[in-house]
């Protein structure tokens, strides 16, 4: 298994949540861009690196255990200080398209599991991304 760096474990966790419903939309695309150019995180990662871990990250994925490898790579390299952060992240791409899929849903479990995330955290990260991605009202 490959070593990584914590910014490229997150770039893991967006492209695996991106693709756990089997596309990767413009919108969430979008926002993998969005969040790499504006977290201080990521300062130093350009587009050329995005695409490549992006790259990397579909190939294991395309491993029979693809999604446990990328948890374990993610779990192993991301300090606890991060824990939220990389969640918040995961809810952020999700979101993204305006509609969670199951397959989503059933990634973002596996992520809370992975980093043992306190119910209230996991409960503020979808709260504000539900507010951030509230559509206007119809009149």
């Amino acid at each position: 298994m490959a070593k990584i760096d914590e910014a490229r474990a997150l770039i893991y966790i967006m492209v695996t949540v991106a693709a756990a419903d089997a596309r990767l939309s413009d919108r969430e695309l979008n926002r993998i861009g969005v969040i790499t150019d504006t977290l201080p995180i990521f300062e130093g990662i350009d587009r050329d690196v995005l695409v490549e871990q992006a790259n990397n990250c579909t190939a294991i994925l395309e491993e029979e255990t693809g999604l446990e490898t990328i948890l374990t790579m993610v779990h192993d390299t991301i300090p606890q200080r991060l824990y939220e952060t990389a969640y918040a992240v995961a809810v952020e791409i999700a979101a993204a398209d305006l509609h969670v899929e199951q397959e989503e849903l059933r990634f973002l479990q596996m992520l809370r599991d992975a980093l043992d995330l306190d119910a209230l955290v996991i409960a503020a990260i979808e709260h504000s991304a539900r507010v951030r991605f509230r559509l206007p009202s119809q009149s």
